[in-house]
């Protein structure tokens, strides 16, 4: 095999770890209150966040402010991301991956139970992959104690 292709294999897994760890992190500053600052600077100035259910919104300024209200909305969460697949293509890449969310409301204090598919493009910024897009799209979101089978979504 020549350097060359080895050299490009090596890259094209060490950048998909480097999407790993962002999602990762991601995840964490999410789960810690919805830390709205860190989580907005893992996204490019002209970035789309969109979820079913939660909105939609244009620019890294915007996915910021939406961030400040869901660490008020908001009062526990753990993001549960699984089943990834992810594809690089030099300085961009996307990604799949299976979400499971339980949370717990501030309005009402009742624990919910969320789950989605994410559909994610990553642009590598100075050496640094970032979020370009992240679309999520709702599997369930169900009261914990009645579960997804007796109601899908509330």
């Amino acid at each position: 095999m020549p350097a060359k292709d080895l050299e490009t294999r090596i890259q094209a897994l060490e950048d998909i770890e480097a999407i790993r760890n962002l999602k990762a992190d991601y995840s964490a500053l999410a789960d810690d209150n919805y830390r709205a600052d860190p989580i907005a600077e893992m996204f490019t100035e002209d970035a789309v966040w969109d979820s079913e259910g939660s909105g939609h919104f244009e620019g890294r300024e915007a996915i910021r402010e939406y961030f400040k209200v869901a660490g008020k909305a908001i009062t526990f969460v753990v993001h549960y991301n699984t089943n990834s697949h992810i594809e690089v293509d030099g300085d961009t890449a996307w990604g799949r991956w299976l979400s499971l969310i339980p949370c717990t409301m501030a309005k009402d204090g009742n624990a919910v139970w969320m789950a989605g598919i994410d559909n994610e493009e990553y642009v590598r910024v100075n050496g640094q992959w970032k979020f370009k897009s992240k679309m999520s799209k709702r599997l369930f979101r169900t009261p914990f104690d009645e579960g997804w089978a007796k109601k899908r979504f509330t």
